[in-house]
């Protein structure tokens, strides 16, 4: 099925970021593997055309294990999408980044299973995925911080784990020990699918909780999650929408070249 391009960027919303602009046009993009977390938006935005993915759908009906991630990349690349923005909810690893902190990741590392987390099941497709996302959207997000006087953390590794469940205190402490910064449960494989595209990808990390091995005296809750984030939800919005603006409309970073010289197992859309 040829879909006619129309968007050059994206956006996929974390908890309780479900909507990016209000009467924007709904479209139902169906993929290979099956049907993404909800209808996608198209709205207007930074003088650019934007879609808008909620990654969980909106009121939140899918699990982080149970997304398509694979149906969710597809479906956008597919609309002409070729650099996202990804705002997400994360705990804190490290206690000087607080409640309502933003943090623009530049590694990640990954703690889930079961998860399908590749286009190629077949043929010898290796991507580069040393430096998981794009060096030019985060230079844009962290210019629209500075700008909207949003202060943000430059770097910081995001651990991604399974879930529903959150951390025991021990894998905690284990992963803070490790040296990194943030913990989530979604950024993987959403990640390395968009780079399997040769998609730019651009994690937006808002502290929502100090993580259970960091606060001794507290455990994280599912209401204060969903509570931090909603109180947080404009400023990201507005975030966001400066950072559109900002990308590069022509694509000189690493990862247009992503499968450059390879043979692919079937055409990207």
């Amino acid at each position: 099925m040829t879909i006619t391009p129309t968007a050059e960027l994206a956006v996929i919303g974390g908890s309780g970021f479900y909507e990016l602009l209000a009467d924007a046009e709904r479209v139902t993009v169906d993929t290979p593997y099956g049907a993404p977390s909800d209808a996608i938006t198209l709205s207007p935005a930074g003088g650019r055309r934007v879609a808008f993915l909620p990654r969980h759908g909106r009121g939140h009906a899918v699990p982080p294990h149970r997304i398509n991630y694979r149906a969710n990349l597809w479906a956008l690349r597919a609309l002409g999408v070729r650099q996202i923005l990804a705002p997400c909810a994360v705990g804190s690893l490290r206690p000087e980044l607080g409640q309502g902190t933003v943090v623009v990741p530049d590694q990640l590392v990954d703690r889930t299973s079961g998860r399908a987390q590749t286009f190629y099941e077949q043929g010898a497709v290796h991507i580069s995925f040393a430096d998981p996302y794009c060096a030019h959207g985060r230079r844009a997000v962290l210019a629209a911080a500075a700008a909207t006087g949003t202060e943000a953390t430059d770097g910081g590794t995001m651990v991604v784990v399974q879930g529903p469940r959150f951390s025991t205190r021990a894998e905690s402490q284990w992963y803070a020990a490790a040296g990194w910064s943030l913990v989530n449960m979604t950024g993987h494989p959403e990640a390395v699918l968009a780079r399997e595209l040769a998609l730019c990808y651009t994690a937006v990390a808002l502290v929502t909780d100090l993580d259970a091995g960091i606060d001794a005296r507290r455990s994280v809750s599912q209401e204060e999650v969903f509570s931090v984030f909603a109180q947080n939800t404009e400023r990201l919005r507005g975030l966001v929408l400066e950072a559109l603006g900002r990308l590069p409309r022509e694509r000189s970073c690493a990862c247009p070249g992503t499968l450059t010289d390879m043979t692919l197992p079937f055409p990207l859309p």
